[in-house]
This record gives structure tokens, sequence and C-alpha cells, in this order.
């Protein structure tokens, strides 16, 4: 009786550590897999709306006289992508390529507020009907790969996707001090479906 009780003992002492490192990394396959997903996303904002370039959480809404990512005044709104979000990003609104800005940088939590002026970053410029928005991908601490398939003279439709950050991220959206924000810190948002500002039609940009 005890001979089946000791093979099956054994097996577990020799094999059980193999085991369980071939179950950690079916998980983490299945984790990065989970990270590339891009979900379907039907655009329904009206044509005065602004919708979320990211999935993800708002970490910061902040009036600022200037920036170096914007022609004068805006409003930013901040979003951070942890893991777990899908991390495709898409267009805010509907315009033309102005420009694309890559800076290399360092690799900080991107929860932090410091980590929009030293983390390696991606900018989009768009002009649009309403005048410039701009797009700003950051690198977190866990990502380590901008992508971005838009150039100079491209133009995007709103919803359409430009590009993503693999792993934790932050994006933010710089819009002109006309845009009335529609989102609250700590609302999570989802890149094409939610209207995180409008703007009033007959106010001249």
């Amino acid at each position: 009786m005890n001979e089946p009780f000791n093979a099956w003992v054994q097996g577990i002492w020799y094999y059980g550590p193999l085991l369980g490192i071939g179950g950690a990394f079916v998980l983490l396959g299945f984790a990065v897999l989970l990270f590339f997903r891009d979900f379907p996303r039907e655009i329904t904002a009206a044509a005065n709306e602004v919708t979320s370039p990211a999935d993800g959480t708002v970490v910061a809404i902040e009036e600022l006289a200037e920036s170096p990512h914007y022609d004068g005044p805006c409003r930013r709104v901040s979003i951070f992508m942890s893991v777990f979000n899908a991390h495709v990003n898409r267009a805010p609104f509907g315009g033309t390529v102005r420009d694309v800005r890559y800076a290399p940088g360092a690799y900080k939590n991107a929860m932090r507020p410091d980590s929009s002026k030293v983390n390696e970053s991606n900018t989009i410029w768009l002009e649009t009907q309403e005048g410039l928005m701009t797009v700003r991908q950051i690198s977190g601490a866990v990502a380590r790969r901008i992508v971005c398939a838009v150039a100079p003279g491209d133009t995007l439709a709103k919803g359409e996707k430009f590009g993503m950050i693999r792993f934790g991220s932050r994006v933010e959206l710089y819009l002109p001090p006309h845009a009335e924000i529609c989102v609250g810190l700590k609302q999570k948002v989802y890149a094409g479906t939610s209207v995180v500002a409008r703007f009033h039609f007959g106010r001249t940009p």
C-alpha cells in the first residue's frame, strides 16, 4: 500500500519544481497574449466629442498656461495604462498629422507625474477643425517599446488606431482651452468609445 504512495511523493519531489517552472511560463505567455489583445470598437461619439486615446484610468486633469507639446494654453488629460489594459492607441479626433516627435528617456513608473518629463515618449501633433490636439505616448517602468504607425501628412479618423505602447505606460491628451472636459479623476476610460471632452459649436478655436 505504501509503495505507490512513496512513488507519488518521490515524483512530486523530483518533478514538482519543473512543473512549477513550466506552469509559470504558461501563465506568463498567457499574460503576454492578453496584453496584445485588440478589441473591436464601435465609434459612436458625436462630431463635437473627443474620445479617449487609450484604455486606462484618468490620473490627472490640468490647465496649462504653456507646454512644449502644444501651441499656447491648453488642457491636459493624463491616462495611466496598467499591464491589464489593452494597449492599442486610437486617434481622439479626426484630423491631419502635423508632426511626430520621438524623445528618448527614462523608464520610471508611469503613475508618477514626473514620468511625463523624463520618460521615453512619442508625441503626435494633430491639426483638427477645432484646433491643435496632441497625443503623447509615454513609456513606463515595464514598457520598453513605443509603436507609432503615422507620419506627418497622414489623415486620421476619430477612433482610428495609430499605435500602441507595450506594457504599462501613460498617454497624455492636450486639448484646446475651449474644450469642455467630460471625465473625472480615477475614471476608467476606453480608447475610441469613452468621451473625454466636447466642443460647443459656434465657438471659435
